[in-house]
């Protein structure tokens, strides 16, 4: 079962994406056989979503927009009914799969967790596992081993479930080749401009349609209300340049913290595994005491014996040799016995879960004490960051409460805190993206909705002091303020003339333009005489010589007879007509290729197919919302 997850790997993946919010660490008893009062956000058949397991995708969900878009994070803008539910809907897809695969009675035994788990790259040092790496990972994500290992099982019975669906993703050859056809299909085509100049003279423009054009389009002159501000960011970075360290400050630290800059001994060992997982445990051991008998009988030939009957992958073909590494870093057993050989001596038999070894030390490297000038820089930004902090937290009161006492001005806090008073460009209230990427510690939308409250606007008093970003605080205040609206005429009636001109212009070029298509479809004489251009090749699989859309009508045109035309109007208000006199296809499909692009095809059909599933599966299972459990939900 696990094979058919290992092949498919990026079909998985692709898969998984669909469902890609974590799962509630409570197992898969708890999702099929979830309980519960209160308002839950869905049911599926028989079992409840509950607002705990909701609000807890959720938020991951959050965390995960914030950690991917940085700065551009604003939890207002994503925290809207759409994304809540779409949340809620891979919940449910998630449900939905955990109950048919409980059906099916997939699962996953502990010793194939246990091997899957040991051969995650990060939780191995050398080539096998850390058991310290394991812990510490844990560690990390603040996680027990038992909830890793049920989120973990439950992630692979999943696996087999999707890998299923995801092997009827097949892709016919022959449709293969149909598609790297069309894709390398070259189309010969000459070009005939319109263009929008050549008929601006034409043009007659009534006085009056300026006018109008105003007065119904009202909106497109209207300049939203816009504020400049001037603002105070307290933060520890800035606090931090601030800090100064003496050098006893330095040195008694560092005597009071040797053991930070202690390096630990290490040791280099060979070891040769005779694997006892899944077989007969006495037979791994009398292999292995065997070996250990060649072993000592020949102890030079430690690595000549490791490379031949060694079962570890990771170092068999090193002789053996699994480098240096510090006390913790193996599982106890192994780690036990390094630590307690000499240099060149080689151990007995030490079990552990992987089989039995037979070590050699062959070095030790002693730990040592970084000296003080090596470590200096480390030990002034402990202190400075330390100091720093300590500021912050003091002063992040006093400068929320001067801000608000003193909501005037903001140069006695500026004075206080030894900060610079910056300003801003114009402001909006409602910035698009690219807008709102120069306004600095201003785009944040807590700002800009307390820059343009009713008491920041009309009395120019401070903002309360916002934070934007931990350990960081903003304080603004509109130091000038234009109201929202519509510019005048006067100021405008050029651009709108312009505007309908070229509008007009372009009218004419495509009356122009059709009108000959017309005749050149009619199969009219006269085509030989007219300016087209140097013939252009055009393929999907190359870079387009003329706009995409022009493109896309070339490539759309009915080529039964040649040569054949067609026209199109282009974005820049040009006419253009283009005359295909050939078209050409490969004679030979390159297999290499060919194969890629069936994936690919497979790939995407198979996508079709889980999609599918997921809504069988919908149909077959009851599957109810609350909407309003979602909407009212923690924010």
């Amino acid at each position: 079962m696990f094979d058919a997850v290992r092949n498919n790997r990026k079909i998985v993946q692709i898969f998984l994406a669909l469902i890609a919010l974590p799962f509630a660490l409570w197992g898969v008893d708890s999702y099929v056989h979830s309980g519960g009062a209160g308002e839950d956000p869905a049911s599926v058949g028989d079992s409840k979503i509950s607002a705990q397991q909701f609000q807890q995708a959720w938020r991951d969900q959050q965390e995960r927009l914030r950690q991917t878009l940085g700065h551009d994070f604003k939890a207002e803008a994503m925290n809207t009914p759409e994304a809540r539910l779409a949340t809620l809907n891979s919940l449910i897809d998630q449900r939905l799969l955990l109950l048919e695969a409980r059906q099916a009675r997939l699962g996953v035994s502990d010793e194939a967790l246990r091997n899957f788990i040991g051969r995650i790259p990060a939780l191995q040092e050398n080539g096998a596992f850390s058991m310290s790496r394991y812990e510490a990972a844990l560690r990390a994500q603040g996680m027990s081993q038992p909830q890793f290992e049920a989120q973990l099982r439950q992630d692979l019975t999943l696996q087999q479930l999707v890998s299923a669906v995801g092997d009827t993703g097949i892709a016919a050859r022959t449709a293969t080749e149909s598609i790297m056809r069309i894709e390398a299909e070259e189309r010969q085509a000459a070009e005939l401009r319109f263009p929008l100049a050549q008929y601006a003279g034409e043009v007659k423009l009534d006085a009056a349609a300026v006018k109008k054009f105003y007065d119904e389009n009202g909106k497109l002159f209207a300049t939203p209300e816009q504020a400049r501000a001037e603002y105070l960011v307290l933060s520890l970075d800035a606090l931090l340049a601030q800090v100064k360290v003496e050098d006893e400050e330095v040195k008694a630290w560092y005597d009071g913290h040797k053991d930070r800059f202690q390096t630990a001994e290490e040791r280099r060992a060979s070891h040769i595994l005779v694997l006892a997982e899944g077989k007969d445990t006495e037979k791994a051991k009398a292999s292995a005491e065997a070996i250990l008998k060649e072993v000592q009988q020949a102890p030079a030939k430690f690595a000549d014996i490791a490379r031949a009957k060694s079962q570890d992958p990771g170092s068999a073909s090193k002789g053996g040799d699994l480098g240096f590494f510090g006390r913790g870093m193996m599982v106890k057993a192994f780690d036990d016995a390094v630590f307690k050989l000499k240099e060149g001596e080689i151990s007995g038999l030490v079990q552990t879960e992987f089989g039995f070894h037979i070590i050699k030390l062959s070095a030790v490297r002693p730990g040592k004490l970084r000296p003080l000038d090596e470590v200096r820089p480390e030990i002034v930004a402990e202190l400075k960051r330390q100091a720093a902090s300590k500021r912050f937290a003091e002063a992040a009161e006093a400068f929320s409460n001067m801000v608000y006492e003193q909501a005037d001005s903001l140069k006695p806090a500026a004075e206080r805190f030894g900060l610079k008073i910056e300003s801003s460009g114009w402001l909006v209230k409602a910035p698009k993206p690219q807008e709102a990427a120069g306004y600095g510690p201003l785009r944040d939308d807590k700002v800009l909705k307390a820059l343009f409250a009713d008491d920041a606007l009309k009395d120019k008093r401070n903002t309360e002091a916002i934070e934007i970003a931990p350990n960081t605080l903003v304080a603004a205040r509109v130091v000038e303020y234009q109201p929202a609206a519509v510019r005048p005429f006067e100021t405008v009636s050029a651009a709108i003339e312009a505007q309908l001109k070229l509008r007009e212009a372009a009218a004419l070029a495509k009356k122009a333009g059709e009108a000959k298509l017309a005749e050149l479809q009619k199969g009219e004489e006269g085509s030989a005489k007219l300016a087209w251009s140097a013939t252009k090749t055009f393929s999907r699989s190359q870079p387009l010589p003329a706009p995409p859309v022009a493109a896309r009508a070339v490539f759309q045109a009915p080529v039964g007879k040649l040569p054949a035309y067609v026209g199109v109007a282009l974005d820049n208000g040009d006419y253009a007509l283009y005359r295909i006199g050939k078209v050409s296809q490969p004679e030979s499909i390159d297999e290499t290729r060919r194969q890629a692009i069936q994936r690919e095809y497979a790939g995407l059909m198979a996508q079709e197919d889980f999609a599918a599933y997921l809504a069988a599966l919908r149909a077959r299972i009851k599957v109810e919302i609350n909407h309003k459990a979602i909407e009212t939900g923690e924010r």
